[in-house]
C-alpha cells in the first residue's frame, strides 16, 4: 500500500470525517447553517425565513449544531425575553468553505442531479461498467 493509500485509509476509517459528513446527514442542518449566514436570527425570524420547517424540525436541528459548536444561543435579559442565534467562527468556516463549495457545485450540476433522479425514478435501465442494470446485483 502506497503512502497515499494508507493516508486515505486512514482518513476514511478516521471518526472526524464521520462527524463531518453527519452534519450533511439531516435535512434541516444545512438549511439552518445558511440561514444565519446573514447574521443573528431570531428564532421566529429564522422559522420564516427557512419556511417549510416544522418547530420540532427547527429545535432539532438547532440542538444539533449547538451540541456541534457550530452555532450559539444568546439569551438577552429583557422583558420579554429575547434569544437569538449566529454562526460560530467554526460554523461560519463550514458556510463558508464546503457549503459554498457545494452550492457552486449544485449551481453547476444540479440540473443534472435532477434528471438522474427523475430518471431513477422511472425504473431507468442503465447499464453500470460490469454490464450489470444499475442498482441490481447478479443473482447469487
Amino acid at each position: 500500500m502506497s503512502e497515499r493509500e494508507a493516508h486515505c485509509h486512514e482518513l476514511v476509517a478516521d471518526c472526524r470525517l464521520r462527524a463531518a459528513t453527519d452534519l450533511f446527514a439531516h435535512t434541516w442542518d444545512p438549511v439552518v447553517l445558511a440561514a444565519l449566514r446573514p447574521g443573528p436570527r431570531r428564532r421566529r425570524d429564522l422559522r420564516s425565513f427557512i419556511g417549510g420547517i416544522s418547530d420540532k424540525a427547527l429545535t432539532e436541528a438547532v440542538h444539533r449544531l449547538l451540541a456541534n459548536g457550530l452555532v450559539t444561543r444568546h439569551a438577552y435579559a429583557e422583558a420579554p425575553p429575547r434569544v437569538e442565534y449566529t454562526l460560530t467562527a467554526l460554523g461560519r468556516s463550514l458556510v463558508d468553505g464546503p457549503m459554498r463549495a457545494l452550492g457552486r457545485w449544485i449551481a453547476d450540476h444540479g440540473d443534472e442531479l435532477l434528471d438522474a433522479q427523475e430518471n431513477a425514478g422511472r425504473g431507468s435501465t442503465d447499464t453500470d461498467e460490469d454490464g450489470e442494470q444499475a442498482g441490481r446485483h447478479p443473482a447469487a
